[in-house]
Formats: structure tokens, C-alpha cells, sequence
């Protein structure tokens, strides 16, 4: 069978934390119900989704790109590290290697396997929408143990985006290691504390 891999990430935004992407490929004879774009679904059901696709995919891996390699590369070059260790995790896990890899978006990592990239893919292609739930279900893990770390930043709430409370809460605790050094708001206020 043509083994056709999704990929996708999640966390670009963000102004903490990695950078993550999932790869899946889906198996024909289980498909799972209800997959699409992660953003557009509740947590629950992302949750659940998540538990399908580990069981029932024909293979996954996921991947990461740390806050000192966002702040390094730059965000969309770490995001591209991040999509190819998902696809090497993936091959890694399972030995298999994707015959075709679907990848949401404009740009593709650099990797030695026929690639197409696709704009909002994670709304048409059931494959992309299933990394898309695996890299954001992976990221929201991280956020709440960042959470239980640091209650009072409220990444439960906010999962490190720059929401006005989010920046507020920085503005009043500082900076504490995962924060993005590179990125607007915390070089900003980097600057400032240099100056202060």
C-alpha cells in the first residue's frame, strides 16, 4: 500500500515552550471519525481523537524544536526540525518509510522523501488533520506540567500565547526558563530589565 504521511505542527506562536509537530500515517482499514483541523475542535475531543490516532494509525512520531533552537534558527526553521524528527521518529518506531509526505502549509522540511505541501491541509487531509492533533495535544501536555511548575503564569489558560494577562503576568514575574528570547515581547522586556 502507498503509505501517504501527514505533517503538521503546532506552537508557532507561542512566546514559551517548543515547537512541536506530528507525523501519522493512517491506516485504510481503521479510519477514525471525526478528524479535522485541531484549532477547530474542543479539548475533549481532541483528546480523544488523540488516544485514536496513537491506537489505530498505521504509524506516528512526533517531534520537537526546543526554546534555545526557536531562538537559534529562527521560529520557522526550528518548525521545519521539528516537522523532520517527527518523520524520522516515525520511521525510527515503526521502520517503515512514507511513500509520499503531505505536510500542512507552504514550506517543507528538507528531507530525502517526495513531499507536498498544502495549504490549510489540516481541513482536507484526514493524515495532516491527525498530526495536527497530535502536535497540539503534545504541546498542551507541556503547557499544563509548565503549569504545574509555575501556576501563577496561568498557562493552563493562556498555553503561552501572548494574550494580554500572559504579558501582564510576565510584566509583574519576569522571565523563568522555556520563554522564547528572541521573540517581540520577551526581548522587549529583556531590554528593558538590561536598561531598568
Amino acid at each position: 500500500m502507498e503509505l501517504i504521511c501527514g505533517v503538521d505542527e503546532a506552537g508557532r506562536g507561542p512566546l514559551v515552550g517548543n515547537v512541536l509537530a506530528g507525523a501519522v500515517i493512517l491506516n485504510p482499514d481503521h479510519p477514525i471519525d471525526g478528524l479535522k483541523d485541531s484549532k477547530k475542535l474542543s479539548a475533549q475531543k481532541r483528546e480523544f481523537l488523540y488516544q485514536e490516532i496513537l491506537n489505530h494509525s498505521f504509524a506516528w512520531g512526533i517531534g520537537k524544536a526546543s526554546p534555545a533552537e526557536i531562538d537559534q534558527l529562527n521560529i520557522l526553521q526550528a518548525t521545519m526540525l521539528a516537522m523532520k524528527r517527527a518523520i524520522e521518529h516515525l520511521i525510527f518506531q515503526y521502520q517503515v518509510k512514507p511513500s509520499l509526505l503531505l505536510v500542512d502549509g507552504n514550506r517543507a522540511p528538507m528531507i530525502d522523501i517526495q513531499t507536498q505541501t498544502i495549504v490549510k491541509g489540516d481541513a482536507t487531509q484526514p493524515c495532516i488533520s491527525a498530526a495536527s492533533i497530535l502536535a497540539k495535544v503534545t504541546r498542551d501536555q507541556e503547557m499544563m506540567a509548565m503549569h504545574q511548575q509555575y501556576p501563577e503564569y496561568g498557562f493552563d489558560q493562556h498555553m503561552g500565547y501572548p494574550t494580554a494577562h500572559h504579558l501582564k503576568k510576565i510584566d509583574e514575574l519576569g522571565i523563568i526558563p522555556g520563554y522564547r528570547l528572541t521573540f517581540g515581547p520577551i526581548k522587549k522586556i529583556i531590554t528593558r530589565e538590561q536598561h531598568g
